[in-house]
């Protein structure tokens, strides 16, 4: 389309062009460096607190593991009963196979149970016999006040964790694994 500037001796025209929808086709140079600039942003603000994301799961599974203790110890002595935690470290559809196949009865007396699967544990005994749990183990705790006792010792990757459960007095204390406790 062609208009004619007036004011001028000279009569100019200029051309412009009107674009349709269907030629209008792709981005702009501004319109990338934007999008760019927002997903560099965004990256900046998200890769770093999934850095850490491990560690934290870890210690929330010992934080996890150390309150069912304490929750199972305080059920025994309020109900009067023996109360059980169940710790498992195989996946949950996997544990209920391995049970079924075993013909293990779940005793009555399981009030909280702790899976882990990815964790490695072990058990260290009063005698200070460690024994690798490869599917489960269970910690119970009595009336009395007492325990079946003994040392949970948690790994996963270059982390650890110490859980010590006192068999005389049921106390359950998280310990320095670099104590070796």
């Amino acid at each position: 389309m062609m208009t004619p500037i007036l004011g001028c001796k000279k009569v100019a025209f200029t051309y412009t062009r009107q674009i349709t929808p269907e030629q209008q086709r792709g981005f702009t140079l501004l319109e990338i460096i934007l999008v760019l600039a927002i997903i560099a942003t965004a990256s900046v603000l998200i890769v770093p607190k999934l850095g850490g994301f491990e560690a934290r799961t870890f210690s929330t599974q010992l934080r996890q593991a150390q309150s069912l203790l304490n929750y199972a110890r305080r059920t025994a002595v309020v109900s009067g009963k023996a109360s059980t935690v169940s710790f498992n470290v195989l996946p949950a559809d996997e544990m209920g196979q391995s049970y079924r196949q075993v013909g293990h009865v779940s005793p009555s007396n399981i009030v909280a149970q702790w899976n882990g699967a990815g964790v490695n544990l072990r058990f260290r005994d009063s005698t200070d016999r460690e024994t690798e749990i490869e599917e489960t183990t269970e910690v119970t705790f009595y009336p009395e006040g007492g325990s079946t006792g003994g040392i949970l010792l948690f790994a996963q990757g270059e982390q650890t964790g110490v859980i010590d459960i006192d068999p005389f007095t049921g106390r359950v204390n998280r310990g320095d694994p670099e104590e070796g406790l």
